[in-house]
């Protein structure tokens, strides 16, 4: 199979390439239609699109196999009201929704479509889906200062919801919980490194861990599994001199991806700095280009994507939208620069609880 690909990759149309051998291309051209689907449909978006010039045929199937994502959209949280916009960035457009299941809530996380809240008032932490309303209870518990995640949607099997603060540099308090449980598990692990939890959720879950980062750049890992926690001898990454600025331990953000995990570093005159865990060799690699992936950023959850068409491509989103809801502020590996052209953004000043990223839904009957 991966022969094949890297055939269908090369930088010469297969059935065009005068070095083949008559019998080869014709090999190439009566593949099967099942086989060729199934070749096709493991390609990028963009090795998809250079697949699909090698003929008809070729293009035929590679447009019926293309898979475009679609970016997360920015909830806003209103100041007064029940009313929330959604912003999709792809198409520059607001839809609204009232949501009066907020009143009251704090959001803490997003993923997959769903949120998860906490009352303040009342303790209670529960699953809400604003398109579909669907609305699931967990125990009350006391959730103050915490940074919280949850490791996939409630109703699948196996989710289970993380939160983590320390009690002292070498002692963190870590509770667990899943739906359908009575209580929450709270245990007390010693580091053997110092670790003081960050300011808002540096976290993220990833093949079956919870990754979590320091204030001060330091690698927290907890396995739900083996209900073990432990912190990994991986330095900080190493940041510019300059970016030891006002808010600087504030404007981090912290993404993953099929299995790569990056952290985003913001600094009020400086253009971002994009570094990937490298976890062989145990180091934080300074990344130049994400590879066609896309990260979007935001103080409560950080998101990641590929195959987004158009400049959405290898850059960084931020969610917050300038010229009145006309353009999300993004910076671009490729062009080095902020879009809209750069303005100074102090990340760390900004208000945590007035956006974040969510999943749209599949189609906007909610909105109707």
């Amino acid at each position: 199979m991966e022969g094949l690909v890297q055939t269908i990759l090369g930088d010469k149309r297969v059935l065009r390439d005068k070095d083949k051998e008559p019998e080869e291309q014709q090999m190439w051209s009566e593949l099967p239609a099942e086989l060729l689907e199934l070749i096709v449909s493991q390609l990028t978006l963009r090795e998809n699109i250079r697949a699909s010039v090698v003929c008809k045929r070729w293009l035929s199937v590679a447009i019926s196999v293309r898979v475009v994502n679609k970016p997360p959209w920015i909830m806003y949280f209103p100041k007064f009201g029940d009313l929330f916009d959604f912003y999709n960035p792809s198409q520059r457009k607001t839809y609204s929704l009232e949501l009066p299941e907020l009143r009251g809530s704090r959001i803490c996380y997003t993923r997959d479509g769903w949120l998860l809240l906490y009352k303040p008032r009342t303790q209670r932490v529960l699953f809400f889906n604003p398109f579909t309303r669907e609305l699931i209870k967990l125990p009350r518990f006391e959730m103050t200062y915490q940074i919280v995640a949850f490791s996939c949607p409630p109703i699948s099997p196996g989710c289970i919801v993380f939160t983590v603060k320390h009690v002292s540099p070498t002692i963190v308090a870590i509770s667990t919980c899943h739906p359908g449980a009575t209580e929450w598990t709270t245990v007390n692990y010693h580091n053997r490194l110092p670790f003081v939890s960050s300011i808002w959720n540096k976290l993220v879950f990833c093949n079956g861990l919870f990754y979590c980062l320091s204030l001060t750049g330091w690698l927290g890992v907890f396995d739900p599994e083996e209900r073990t926690w432990t912190i990994r001898v991986v330095p900080p990454p190493k940041c510019p001199e300059n970016f030891f600025a006002k808010n600087w331990w504030k404007g981090k953000f912290m993404a993953e991806h099929k299995g790569d995990i990056f952290v985003i570093y913001t600094c009020y005159s400086e253009n971002p700095i994009i570094y990937k865990l490298d976890q062989t060799n145990k180091v934080w690699v300074e990344m130049k280009s994400l590879g066609g992936v896309t990260l979007f950023a935001s103080f409560l959850s950080s998101h990641a994507k590929i195959d987004l068409l158009g400049m959405m491509r290898n850059s960084v989103y931020f969610s917050k939208v300038r010229f009145y809801g006309k353009r999300c502020i993004s910076y671009s590996l490729d062009k080095h620069r902020y879009y809209p052209r750069k303005q100074c953004h102090d990340w760390g000043e900004q208000d945590p609880f007035e956006s974040i990223w969510i999943e749209p839904p599949k189609d906007l009957s909610a909105f109707a």
